[in-house]
C-alpha cells in the first residue's frame, strides 16, 4: 500500500450530484454504527499496539480514536449552529496540534469511545427527525471559505467514520493483529 493509499485507504470524498433519502439514510446508518465498529476494532488491542501509527508519519490507533470524539463533538456542535443560526462561520480548530496533547497520546480510549457512543446516539436521532428544509441549511468554513449543507455534512462525516476506521483496520491486517 503506498503513502497515498495509506493515507486515504477509502478515497476522498467525493459529493454526489444529488444527495438522495436513501443516500442520507445510508449515510446516517454509517454514524449510528461507528462508536460499535472503532469498539469491536480496537478492543482486543494492546496499550503497544494504540500507540502504533498506522502509516509513517501519521497519528496512533489511540490518536485516532481520541481524534473522532473530538471531531465529531465539533461537528455535532455545527449541525446545531446552523440549524438555529443563518449561514453560521464555524470555528475551525487545529486537529494535529489538538493531537499531541497528553489526552491524546497517553490517556486510554475508553472515554472518548463513551464519548463516541452517547453523541452518536443523539447525533442519529437529530439526523433522523432533519427535514428538507433542515438539509439544505448551511455553514460556511472559512479554512475553505465554502458552504456546507448539512445533507453533504452528512455524507462527509459518514466518509470520516469509514475514514478512521480503514486506518485501524488495515494496520490490524498488516500488523497481522486479527
Amino acid at each position: 500500500m503506498n503513502l497515498e493509499q495509506q493515507k486515504f485507504p477509502i478515497d476522498v470524498f467525493i459529493k454526489p450530484n444529488v444527495i438522495t433519502k436513501p443516500i442520507i439514510t445510508d449515510w446516517i446508518k454509517i454514524i449510528a454504527t461507528f462508536p460499535i465498529e472503532v469498539k469491536k476494532a480496537t478492543q482486543s488491542l494492546s496499550d503497544t499496539q494504540l500507540d502504533t501509527p498506522y502509516r509513517d508519519g501519521g497519528w496512533t490507533i489511540r490518536q485516532v480514536v481520541h481524534h473522532c470524539a473530538d471531531s465529531h463533538m465539533n461537528s455535532f456542535i455545527r449541525f446545531k449552529l446552523a440549524l438555529t443560526e443563518e449561514n453560521p462561520t464555524i470555528k475551525p480548530y487545529f486537529e494535529d496540534c489538538w493531537a499531541t496533547f497528553p489526552d491524546y497520546t497517553l490517556h486510554s480510549i475508553e472515554s472518548s469511545i463513551k464519548i463516541l457512543e452517547g453523541l452518536h446516539s443523539r447525533w442519529e436521532t437529530l439526523l433522523l427527525h432533519l427535514d428538507e428544509i433542515q438539509l439544505n441549511r448551511i455553514f460556511t468554513h472559512p479554512e475553505h471559505g465554502i458552504q456546507i449543507t448539512l445533507a453533504e455534512n452528512i455524507g462527509i462525516y459518514a466518509w470520516h467514520c469509514k475514514h478512521h476506521l480503514a486506518h485501524i483496520v488495515a494496520l490490524k491486517q498488516k500488523e497481522n493483529w486479527n
